[in-house]
């Protein structure tokens, strides 16, 4: 059975990393999500996709540059659909804290080796406080990330994104010990997924909102995907 993963919560519908995301997500009785995260000035994982603030909260600046008291005050409904009411980019801490979720796909970006060690170390502390580490995998495309994971946060479940075939996603997956594969549609073919499925990895798709799609890779045998729309996925798989 192919599980679905909320992306960003529920981005088609909601807000993206927002807590009315998450819930829209949770509300179609989808308890997987993937999220983003960063550290703030103060050592604090927010959840927001980009390094800057201006496409969700049209500010200027970093989010690494303020701390997170600042951040958490910061409306981030300007890149998603219409929505009433203000919606703070929230705390990774938050989200564990009042969201249920089964599984979550925690995305780290790129960073440097300072910065990949500080995040990890992070969300490892904050998963064991809330009694997750069996419940997150930590996802990037970064070396300098993955790196880190091994090194330092061994018992977290570790998975390659990877939206380019300029190196071997499979080879690259196995190499940094990672348990799944975040692949893009794009580069999901049926030799591809037998070879990673056959390495003992989890396989997931992003991002697939197109329903005949979705039966395409369903069919085809992936593990999960990861969707704008869980409500849609729901009502397809």
């Amino acid at each position: 059975m192919t599980l679905i993963y909320g992306h960003r919560g529920a981005k088609g519908e909601a807000p993206e990393n927002t807590l009315a995301s998450f819930q829209k997500c949770l509300d179609h009785g989808v308890h997987r999500c993937e999220l983003d995260l960063h550290l703030s000035l103060d050592g604090e994982l927010m959840v927001i996709h980009d390094p800057t603030l201006k496409r969700t909260t049209g500010r200027r600046g970093k989010v690494a540059q303020q701390n997170a008291a600042d951040l958490a005050g910061y409306d981030a409904r300007q890149a998603g659909p219409e929505w009433k009411q203000p919606c703070p980019i929230p705390r990774l801490a938050e989200l564990f804290e009042q969201c249920d979720f089964e599984h979550w796909q925690l995305e780290v970006k790129s960073a440097s080796r300072e910065r990949a060690a500080r995040t990890v170390q992070a969300i490892d502390k904050l998963a064991r406080q809330y009694n997750l580490l069996e419940r997150i995998t930590v996802t990037s495309s970064s070396r300098a990330v993955l790196r880190a994971l091994n090194h330092l946060t061994p018992d977290i479940s570790r998975g390659l994104v990877a939206e380019y075939a300029w190196l071997d996603p499979v080879k690259v997956a196995t190499q940094y010990g990672c348990q799944l594969l975040a692949l893009n549609w794009t580069l999901c073919t049926p030799g591809r997924l037998a070879k990673a499925q056959q390495q003992g990895l989890h396989v997931s798709i992003w991002t697939v909102n197109d329903t005949a799609l979705m039966r395409r890779l369903a069919d085809m045998g992936v593990d999960s995907i990861i969707t704008d729309y869980p409500g849609r996925a729901v009502s397809v798989l």
